[in-house]
């Protein structure tokens, strides 16, 4: 994509913005990525270090070795501290203080949209989030920094300080279902849309992958940022094939400039 036909779609997306209500933000691994977060499917990515039949619910509850294993996995993934917002979040977040974002509903489980500032309310974790750890028994909820520091201790297996149930990065495994008030909030917020923003993900995991197609049926307009394809693309009303920081950051600065 050459730099004119960037700055003619930049400038249609402002224009989307500046003219919509209740603008949702639908996020993916592309956008964090850019923070130095690998993605799980790309060349390099998670996948080709460990194996994803390992990280089922069922063999987390069952499966002491494999329980290790993604506790590990867990550990390495969460740096607390030293993983940041990368442009696109704060772009995002400046939406959100220009008075033009509803909501963000987001693959990721990092928190970084709300480290960049987005209200905590305004964020619908679809696959959870690793700011967290459960006790599988009562229900009791610690900060994952908390977890942290006993696993960096030395611990493989870390359980309850309450009742000595087994504990669980607040993440959604596979075979588990997604939390169900957040994908009934995530499903009433994409049909309640007048302009739906997809920005670095591939749209092909579902029910995530339903948002935007929930939000065109309900007469949204459509804005697509991602590197590779999507199922989406021929919806979309722009289109934008380069990288989420560098993009959203252009478009906030488009949409500023026309405000005034």
């Amino acid at each position: 994509m050459d730099s004119r036909e960037l700055e003619i779609l930049t400038d249609r997306a402002a224009d989307l913005i500046i003219n919509s209500e209740r603008i949702v933000v639908f996020t993916g691994a592309g956008i964090s990525t850019e923070s130095g977060i690998p993605d799980f499917r790309s060349p390099g990515g998670l996948w080709y270090k460990y194996d994803p039949e390992d990280f089922t619910y069922q063999k987390f509850v069952s499966n002491p070795d494999t329980r290790r294993k993604q506790w590990q996995l867990f550990s390495e993934r969460f740096q607390a501290g030293e993983v940041k917002p990368n442009p696109a979040h704060y772009a995002i977040a400046e939406m959100d203080r220009l008075g033009k974002l509803d909501c963000v509903i987001t693959q990721n489980v990092d928190g970084l949209h709300q480290k960049a500032e987005v209200p905590d309310g305004k964020v619908f974790e679809l696959h959870g989030s690793l700011r967290w750890v459960i006790c599988l028994s009562c229900g009791r909820r610690y900060p994952f920094e908390q977890i942290k520091t006993r696993l960096d201790k030395g611990e493989e297996m870390p359980d309850c300080e309450a009742c000595h149930g087994m504990l669980k990065p607040d993440v959604v495994l596979f075979g588990e279902s997604l939390p169900e008030k957040v994908l009934k909030e995530a499903t009433f917020h994409s049909y309640d849309s007048d302009l739906f923003i997809v920005i670095g993900s591939t749209l092909i995991i579902y029910p995530a992958a339903y948002m935007p197609g929930y939000a065109a049926d309900a007469g949204a307009k459509l804005v697509i940022i991602n590197l590779s394809p999507t199922p989406m693309d021929h919806q979309a009303s722009v289109l934008i094939r380069a990288k989420a920081g560098e993009t959203m950051s252009a478009i906030i600065k488009r949409v500023k400039e026309k405000i005034g």
